[in-house]
């Protein structure tokens, strides 16, 4: 088992537009955080200055205790699947795995066993050899994460990355990356626009407002009818979620 690392972003600030964004957050390794708020507030930007997408106008940005405000998103120990899974149409599941350890595809032994093991994690065994295009949006978002997972990063981030599905194939991707956490240790932080996803997955809310946290806690407490007033107001408006 490989452990998470722990994530702080100090004093971030950023601007969007006209929007002037804040993050003071402090993220406990091998924890589950859960991401949520209004359209605009800021979810996908502060994963992204987590991942090093956007860079911090000013304040630090430091994983495992290193600072890496300044280093590019290769250099940081995060790996990041997105609603849509950029998978490559002309490749095999295996291929499309394989990228993750190496873009060349230049796979030694090792790195073969670590694909086909990350493949077998995910549920997709018996697959490799299938394309994309002959694969349910479901399992193409599991070659996703194995993808992640093979590059053996500490920090797993999620934007969105099962908005595309239906309920019960969300439900079963969220049970796979509770899963995929006990086993392996890492950290997980995913944005969703389904607030009670963390409920499915026991996590820390935080939600946004405005490009600065509003509220942050166990997420069974600020989804009780305890949570604070806003939280309260915004979710009055996702019922369906329930």
């Amino acid at each position: 088992m490989r452990h998470g690392a722990a994530i702080r972003l100090e004093s971030v600030d950023f601007d969007y537009g006209e929007m002037a964004m804040h993050f003071d957050l402090a993220v406990e390794p091998s924890s589950v955080v859960t991401i949520i708020g209004p359209s605009g507030s800021g979810k996908s930007t502060l994963l992204n200055l987590i991942a090093g997408f956007e860079p911090a106008k000013s304040g630090r940005v430091l994983i495992d205790g290193k600072d890496v405000t300044h280093a590019a998103p290769a250099e940081r120990p995060v790996s990041m699947v997105f609603q849509e899974n950029n998978l490559f149409a002309h490749l095999d599941v295996s291929a499309n795995v394989g990228l993750g350890r190496r873009p060349d595809l230049r796979l030694d032994e090792a790195d073969r066993v670590d694909v086909a093991e990350a493949i077998r994690k995910v549920g997709l065994a018996g697959k490799e050899r299938r394309k994309p295009e002959a694969l349910s949006g479901g399992e193409r978002q599991r070659v996703a994460i194995a993808r992640a997972l093979v590059r053996n990063r500490p920090v797993l981030l999620l934007d969105e990355a099962f908005a595309s599905l239906g309920p019960a194939l969300r439900h079963e991707m969220l049970e796979l990356v509770e899963t995929l956490q006990r086993e392996t240790g890492m950290t997980v932080v995913m944005v969703t626009h389904h607030p009670h996803d963390a409920l499915r997955v026991p996590s820390t809310l935080v939600f946004l407002d405005n490009g600065r946290i509003a509220a942050i806690g166990p997420a069974q407490k600020l989804l009780s009818d305890q949570g604070p007033p806003l939280l309260r107001k915004y979710l009055g408006s996702k019922d369906s979620d329930l």
